[in-house]
């Protein structure tokens, strides 16, 4: 009934299986990726036919985790997974950059790929086998790619690479780098380090590219063996009659109009001359393919330009060489009552970024196939339509805003001060207010600054520049700091970020068939001298931290008692911590090892839960003197109270040297009394004395009491 076909190579630590043709035979291509116990379900449809009107690649990628992979049923009231998380997102992008640039030029048949986690195993991120399995639908879908692709993960222990890390050896490394490519090039890398040097990237990314090199070639034994027929789909020959008829109407124009350098006024001349092509060569019988045509030679008429200018050497768009940084300002503490803020601008990008501070409850909790876990540092990345002086929908962010906000947060982590040495829980929101290139790196700068502003104790400045690529043959040049026209007709997007020590985040995009070493290696030094450029200018206008937090920041101070007194502070049904939230103002939490963190705005509040925690939590100690109340007379005695919670017994024997008659001779209820401890039997029963504590009332007024009576 079924040809089923399995191929499987040693990867790394554990085998990578590829199996096709019993599953999902209705798709165009189907892979099973099986890596250890993780397995990922990976299909690819196309259209046969163009949409009308169709003038861009519709390719879909949709990276989907089903939790009875993990053998979990789904929270919440419909138990039914809903919406994409973060992670689904991010592993969405991962897949669709390096697989995009792979789809021939003027191909617009509508893509779709869907890969299902359907098995997880917590150790194996899906990640990787998910870029493999749509790597080989593809090549056994018959539809046009210039693949296959390979994918690894490395990471970097004992400074030696490892192919494939475990989450639990990421725990250790240096680096968590992805990498994805063809047999001979580079196409994407995304990645996060611990101020590693350019030399040990670049290390990891060749490291990567070796590996990865079995993983294509059983692709490619696969696609021979199972491949379906190539589509019937032939490149359209250039129109050189229509490429000079354009060029005749616009070069000189559109020449004219990249010597303007503001962003504004150039964007709305180019318009301009587009809407006289478009005008002269479109009527209403031209119809979608022609119309197509069109649009791409003007596209194609704009990138010759830019790139021809800069690869003879001229000026850049904004007049800039390829080495400079665009003019940059800084100004921080720009709104009054938050708890840091700071406004980053390069050129015509700016970020107006805000640091919040909260305490351990307010800690993003994530609900992941591997586990639950808590987040500490969250940053949100927004931009909203006037950034770039448009109109469009205000809503839930896009996958580009999720996936710039993680890449800024990737840069940052390296140098957060850990739990034990700074509580707080933190939250960076990036406001990009314009946009030309590059906002995702204001967001690092802006980010870093505005912590500092904050008072989080961050180990160092880090700063983030985009590079970029124009090629043609073996014209190469490297742009430092692109703005946006030039990242959008250039052939690379290239983030480096870190500190003066290193690279904590770097993220490559390709949009061409793939990148040499030689080229990545200029790319990370010159991205580096910019980075040291970005640096001095942060360090100028903010040397370090401040050393006060914010007046409206909570004060978080932490106390540790022992795990078995936690009941204790607790109360029966919440009653006593209920009432020392209410009574001090301040927020209480405990953590099961006995941490207690105390978070108020006013420090006494915070102080006097302290003080109260501390003594609902002491230990009554033999010999030690306490001031109690007299809670209880009784005929032999009277019943003190000593800390909240812990009573001691005063023996009308131990009340004083001289034989006492009647305890009410010397004391009454209410009344403060100093007493020392004398004993604590193995019931934690407590007897205290007042020998030489209190003294015996005056005569005179022994006297007047048995008068009066």
């Amino acid at each position: 009934m079924f040809k089923a076909i399995k191929k499987s190579i040693q990867f790394g630590a554990h085998t990578l299986t590829l199996e096709t043709g019993e599953i999902a035979r209705q798709a165009d291509g189907a892979v099973l990726v099986s890596y250890g116990d993780t397995a990922v379900l990976v299909t690819v449809v196309g259209r046969h036919d163009v949409k009308a009107g169709q003038d861009f690649f519709p390719l879909t990628v949709d990276y989907q985790e089903k939790t009875y992979a993990a053998g979990k049923i789904p929270g919440g009231f419909f138990k039914r997974e809903a919406r994409p998380s973060e992670k689904e997102t991010l592993t969405s992008r991962l897949i669709d950059r390096p697989l995009r640039p792979l789809f021939p030029e003027s191909f617009y048949n509508e893509i779709q790929i869907v890969a299902m986690v359907v098995s997880s195993d917590s150790e194996i991120d899906s990640d990787i086998p998910a870029i493999i399995g749509a790597s080989a639908a593809l090549a056994i879908s018959g539809i046009p790619f210039y693949g296959p692709i390979g994918a690894a993960r490395v990471g970097y222990i004992n400074e030696e690479y490892v192919t494939n890390p475990t989450a639990s050896q990421l725990k250790e490394s240096e680096l968590d780098l992805v990498v994805a490519a063809t047999d001979s090039a580079v196409l994407m890398v995304e990645s996060e380090a611990k101020e590693l040097p350019e030399s040990v990237m670049l290390g990891a990314v060749l490291h990567g590219h070796k590996e990865m090199q079995a993983v294509i070639k059983m692709i490619n034994e696969l696609a021979k063996e199972v491949g379906k027929e190539p589509w019937d789909w032939v490149a359209p020959e250039p129109d050189k009659a229509l490429i000079k008829k354009i060029h005749d109407l616009a070069a000189k124009d559109v020449h004219a109009a990249f010597q303007i350098k503001s962003k504004g006024e150039r964007s709305a001349k180019l318009e301009e001359i587009k809407n006289k092509v478009f005008a002269e060569l479109i009527t209403e019988d031209t119809d979608t393919t022609e119309t197509n045509k069109i649009k791409n030679e003007f596209f194609n008429l704009e990138a010759k330009t830019v790139r021809t200018q800069i690869l003879d050497g001229e000026p850049r768009i904004d007049g800039r060489d390829t080495r400079t940084v665009r003019p940059i300002a800084i100004r921080s503490s720009v709104l009054p009552r938050t708890h840091g803020s700071a406004l980053f601008t390069r050129g015509e990008t700016q970020a107006l970024v805000v640091a919040t501070l909260g305490t351990g409850r307010d800690e993003q909790t994530i609900d992941a196939l591997q586990g639950e876990y808590s987040d500490r540092f969250m940053l949100h990345y927004n931009m909203p339509p006037y950034a770039t002086g448009e109109t469009g929908r205000v809503g839930t962010p896009k996958r580009r805003e999720i996936g710039h906000g993680r890449l800024a947060k990737r840069a940052l982590l390296a140098v957060l001060p850990s739990k034990e040495d700074f509580s707080y829980t933190m939250r960076l929101v990036s406001e990009i207010t314009e946009s030309n290139g590059s906002s995702s790196m204001a967001s690092v700068c802006g980010g870093c600054l505005a912590l500092m502003d904050a008072g989080v104790p961050i180990k160092a400045h880090v700063a983030g520049i985009a590079m970029g690529l124009i090629k043609e043959g073996n014209r190469v040049a490297v742009l430092t700091d692109i703005l946006g026209d030039e990242d959008h007709l250039g052939d690379m997007d290239f983030k480096v970020a870190g500190t003066e020590d290193g690279i904590t985040a770097l993220q490559m995009d390709i949009k061409i068939t793939g990148i040499t070493t030689e080229i990545m290696q200029v790319a990370l030094s010159q991205a580096k001298e910019g980075r040291e450029h970005i640096l001095a200018i942060m360090k100028k206008e903010m040397k370090g931290s401040r050393q006060e937090l914010s007046t409206f920041a909570p004060r978080i101070i932490t106390v540790k008692i022992h795990p078995d007194k936690i009941r204790e502070v607790i109360g029966k049904g919440g009653s006593v911590i209920k009432a020392l939230t209410e009574e001090t103002g301040a927020t209480i939490d405990i953590e099961d090892d006995g941490t207690i963190k105390i978070a108020c705005v006013d420090g006494l509040q915070g102080e006097e839960a302290k003080r109260r925690i501390l003594e609902i939590t002491a230990e009554i100690e033999v010999g030690q003197i306490y001031e109690g109340t007299v809670i209880k007379m009784l005929d032999f005695g009277a019943i003190v109270s000593l800390l909240p919670g812990k009573d001691g017994l005063l023996h009308i024997s131990q009340i004083a040297h001289q034989r006492v008659n009647a305890v009410t001779d010397f004391l009454s209820e209410g009344q403060k009394v100093k007493v020392q401890v004398i004993e604590v039997d193995d019931k934690g029963r407590v007897r205290v004395s007042a020998k030489a504590l209190i003294e015996p009332p005056a005569a005179e007024e022994k006297v007047e009491s048995k008068k009066a009576d």
